[in-house]
C-alpha cells in the first residue's frame, strides 16, 4: 500500500503550490495578489461539490476506481496549470484539483480502516507524506527563485512522480469496501443516538477548523515574513519548511501515541490547545529564531496529523458508511478550503498581518469543540478500552505473582531446613477462609477460591521443582 501514500506527498505539494508560487501565477494571468488568491479558493469548491456523492458511491462501487480518478484528476491539475490562458481556466483546474483530492480521500481513508490493523496509526502516516510534499516545495520554489529558474519545475515534479506512482498502483488489491473487521468492531462507540448527533456536529465542524489552520497558516506566513517583519526570501520560505518539519514530527509523534492506545480525545484537547500558544508565539513574535521555533511547534500540533485523529473519531461513530462519513468530514474541510483563502484574501487589503491572525479565532473555536467533543466522551467505554483496562490490571497481577512466587521459594527452602512437608492443608484452609471474609462481593467467593486454589498448586509444583533441582545439583557436586 505504499502507493497510496505517494499519492498523498504529491497531494501535499498540491494543497500548497498554487500559494507559493502566488506571485509567478499573477504576472502569467495579469492578476493582482488578491485575485490569485480567490483561484485557490476553487480547491475548496471541488471538494465541497465532489466529497458526498463520491463518498457514497466509494462504499458502493468500491475505493479503487476513485483513487485512480483521483490520480488522472490531478494529472490534468498539474500539467493544465502551467498552460492555463486565462484566470477563468485556472479556476477550472483548482476545483479539478479538489474533486481529485476528493477522490483520494474517499478512496484511502475507508481503506485503511476496512484493512483492520492499526487502522488509526495508519491513517496518520498519510499525513506524514502530506507534510514530505509541503516541505519539499518551499525549499525548490525558493531554489528557483535564487537561480531565477523557471518556476514551472515546481508543477512538473509531481506530475512525474504521479505517473510513476500510476504504475505501482494498477497491480494493487483492496478489500471489500465497509468491511467490519474484528479490531474496527472492539473500537467502535456504542452511545445514545442524541449523544451520537451532537459529536457528529462536533466532530464535522472540527473537519472545518482543522483544515482552515492549516490552509491559512500555509497561505500567508511566507507573505508576512516578508511583508510585515522584512525577513528575506530564503527567511520566509524557510518558516513554511520549518512547519512542514514539525509537522512530520508530529505525525510520528501521534503515530506513536495511537499505537500505545492513548486517546484520540485526549490527543486532541491537547494538540488543540498546544497549538493555540504556538501561532500566538508566531502572530506576535519578531524574532527569526523565535518564530522558526514557534512554527515548528505549531507544525507538530497543527498539522502533525490532528485531523486525521478526528477523521478517525468520527468513522468510529458509524462503521458502517465509512465513506459518506469521511465525504462529510472532508465537506467541512473543503468550505475551509474555499472560504479561508476569499476571507484572507479580503483581509490582507488591510493588511497581511491581519490576514494571518484571523487565524487565532479559528484555533479557539476548534479547541472549543474538541473540549466539548471531550465532555460528551468522557465516560463512554468501548470493548477495546475495557480491555487496555484489563490489560493493565493483568500488568499488575504478573508483578505481585512473581514478588508471591520468590516469597514461596522462601518458605520452600525454610520448610526443607525444618524437615517439613511441602502441603500444609491447614495453611491452605486459613487462606481460602480469608478471602471468604474479605471478599466485598459474595458472589465471586467461589471464583475467588478457585483462583487461589490454582495458585497454591501451582507454589506446591514451584517449591517441589526448586528442591529437586537443588537436590540434584547436590549430587552433581558430591560426585
Amino acid at each position: 500500500m505504499t502507493c497510496l501514500y505517494l499519492n498523498y506527498f504529491v497531494h501535499g505539494i498540491g494543497l500548497i503550490i498554487l500559494a507559493q508560487n502566488m506571485k509567478e501565477l499573477g504576472d502569467l494571468w495579469k492578476q493582482p495578489l488578491a485575485t490569485v488568491s480567490y483561484v485557490i479558493s476553487g480547491i475548496g469548491i471541488g471538494k465541497l461539490f465532489a466529497y458526498l456523492v463520491l463518498g457514497v458511491l466509494a462504499d458502493r462501487f468500491g475505493r479503487k476506481k476513485f483513487i485512480y480518478f483521483g490520480i488522472i484528476c490531478y494529472l490534468i491539475f498539474f500539467s493544465g496549470m502551467l498552460i492555463a490562458p486565462t484566470i477563468q481556466i485556472a479556476y477550472l483546474l483548482a476545483i479539478l484539483a479538489g474533486v481529485a483530492n476528493s477522490a483520494l480521500d474517499t478512496g484511502t481513508y475507508p481503506t485503511f480502516i476496512e484493512l483492520g490493523k492499526n487502522n488509526g496509526s495508519a491513517n496518520i502516516l498519510i499525513k506524514a507524506f502530506m507534510s514530505a510534499g509541503e516541505f519539499v516545495l518551499p525549499l525548490l520554489v525558493a531554489f528557483l527563485e535564487n537561480r531565477e529558474l523557471w518556476f514551472g519545475w515546481s508543477f512538473i515534479l509531481p506530475t512525474f512522480v504521479l505517473l510513476i506512482n500510476l504504475g505501482l498502483f494498477i497491480p494493487v488489491k483492496f478489500p471489500l469496501a465497509n468491511t467490519i473487521t474484528q479490531v474496527s468492531q472492539q473500537g467502535s462507540l456504542q452511545l445514545k443516538a442524541m449523544k451520537k448527533n451532537w459529536l457528529a456536529v462536533c466532530l464535522a465542524l472540527y473537519g472545518y477548523t482543522s483544515m482552515a489552520i492549516m490552509i491559512l497558516y500555509t497561505q500567508w506566513i511566507s507573505l508576512y515574513a516578508q511583508a510585515e517583519l522584512n525577513f528575506s526570501n530564503w527567511q520566509s520560505h524557510f518558516l513554511l519548511s520549518i512547519y512542514s518539519i514539525g509537522s512530520i514530527v508530529g505525525v510520528l509523534i501521534v503515530f506513536a501515541l495511537l499505537r500505545k492506545n492513548v486517546s484520540e480525545t485526549t490527543l486532541l484537547l491537547i494538540l488543540n490547545l498546544l497549538a493555540l500558544v504556538s501561532l500566538t508565539l508566531v502572530c506576535w513574535g519578531q524574532n527569526f529564531n523565535l518564530l522558526a521555533i514557534a512554527s515548528f511547534a505549531f507544525g507538530v500540533t497543527a498539522a502533525g496529523g490532528v485531523m486525521k485523529t478526528g477523521l478517525n473519531l468520527f468513522l468510529k461513530l458509524f462503521p458502517r458508511i465509512k465513506g459518506l462519513l469521511t465525504g462529510i468530514f472532508f465537506t467541512f474541510g473543503s468550505l475551509a478550503l474555499f472560504s479561508v483563502p476569499i476571507l484572507t484574501g479580503w483581509l490582507s487589503k488591510t493588511s497581511v498581518a491581519l490576514a494571518l491572525r484571523s487565524n487565532m479565532i479559528i484555533c479557539v473555536i476548534g479547541l472549543g469543540l474538541v473540549m466539548v467533543t471531550w465532555g460528551l466522551l468522557r465516560n463512554t467505554t468501548t470493548l477495546k478500552t475495557v480491555r487496555q483496562r484489563i490489560s493493565l490490571i493483568d500488568r499488575g497481577i504478573i508483578i505481585l505473582l512473581k514478588r508471591r512466587f520468590r516469597a514461596v521459594d522462601q518458605v520452600g527452602q525454610i520448610k526443607e531446613q525444618e524437615h517439613q512437608p511441602i502441603l500444609d492443608r491447614a495453611r491452605e484452609q486459613v487462606i481460602l477462609q480469608k478471602i471468604a471474609v474479605e471478599s466485598s462481593d459474595q458472589q465471586l467467593v467461589p471464583y475467588l477460591q478457585d483462583i487461589y486454589r490454582q495458585i497454591m498448586k501451582n507454589s506446591r509444583n514451584y517449591q517441589a521443582a526448586n528442591q529437586r533441582e537443588k537436590n540434584l545439583n547436590f549430587e552433581e557436586k558430591k560426585h
